[in-house]
């Protein structure tokens, strides 16, 4: 009698490994998910191809990050499935892997991955990712770790995850070794969720976050100077927001390193928190974003927002 091989649901979004030139020289997602894994040779494992979306993730709305996310969940609850792979953009990597790890209890491996060469390039790394990441999928240790990126010969977590490189096979990076519980389970929705990104750069005003307010936002996220700083325009600004029950969070610019608020002198990263601002102590902007939408939609506190943005240090003791 012979083993039924484990299924693995491969779910397809678009991206760089999903596309090819065409006569202009333009890359567009054009290869289903199908496609893709025809050319995968693994006796191990039966591939249930998904074809959810084809989108280049640079255009993908909290809705489809939404979308994504549901569609996961849908396969966590099949107990067929042994594994689930989402091929996915570069460019948003980072953020539709967060939100499926902050939304989902996992049962079974998830792993995120693509390519940062189109398929019909000399140089495809699509193949190769998406072979490890299918491996990886069925690989029983890999529950415990929370959704994962398989990408460029390595293998890391969701939180705190960033792209490093545009032209680089091993593209994504650790801003610090802070750990994510697996289990968060945030189930509120982000489909009608605004948060804004502002820059915030030497000399900046206010004007991009008072737009944002006036757009309707629910929460703002900004890119600060160094260690999370800005000046004192900006900390009148997050009193505003403060007064309007609007959320700011407060990431850096800087790619790597664990945010410290200690500067002071009116517009600095405490002078922020002063203000009623929030410190991002490891995630960038980007997954800022996404954990602050995220908890808007759940109806979290602001001292559940405090310990989340702090790396769950509360949770974890």
């Amino acid at each position: 009698m012979t083993e039924s091989k484990l299924l693995v649901a491969v779910i397809a979004t678009g991206g760089t490994i999903a596309s090819k030139r065409d006569q202009t020289g333009a890359a567009k997602p054009s290869l289903t998910g199908e496609h893709l894994l025809s050319d995968i040779s693994n006796s191990d494992v039966s591939l249930k191809p998904i074809e959810l979306m084809a989108t280049d993730s640079s255009s993908l709305t909290l809705l489809d990050m939404q979308t994504i996310s549901d569609a996961v969940g849908k396969e966590l609850a099949n107990p067929d499935v042994a594994g689930i792979v989402i091929l996915h953009g570069t460019d948003a990597m980072e953020e539709s892997a967060l939100l499926v790890h902050l939304q989902h209890r996992l049962t079974k491996p998830v792993i995120f991955t693509g390519a940062q060469f189109t398929a019909d390039h000399p140089q495809a790394d699509g193949p190769g990712n998406l072979s490890a990441a299918i491996e990886a999928s069925v690989d029983p240790s890999n529950v415990g770790k929370g959704v994962l990126l398989c990408f460029g010969g390595r293998l890391l977590p969701a939180w705190g995850l960033y792209k490093r490189s545009t032209d680089k096979t091993d593209a994504f990076d650790l801003a610090s070794n802070a750990t994510c519980p697996d289990s968060l389970g945030f189930t509120g929705s982000v489909r009608n969720v605004r948060v804004d990104i502002v820059a915030i750069y030497p000399g900046c005003d206010a004007a991009h976050i008072d737009a944002s307010l006036k757009a309707g936002a629910d929460g703002i996220v900004l890119a600060a100077l160094g260690s999370g700083n800005a000046n004192k325009r900006i900390v009148e600004a997050i009193k505003r927001c403060r007064d309007g029950n609007v959320p700011v969070v407060v990431s850096s610019r800087v790619s790597e390193g664990v945010l410290v608020a200690g500067y002071g002198g009116g517009g600095g990263g405490h002078d922020m928190g002063a203000a009623g601002a929030v410190h991002s102590r490891t995630l960038r902007a980007g997954q800022s974003r996404i954990l602050l939408a995220a908890m808007i939609a759940s109806s979290k506190k602001m001292a559940e927002m405090i310990d989340a943005f702090g790396d769950f240090q509360k949770m974890a003791k």
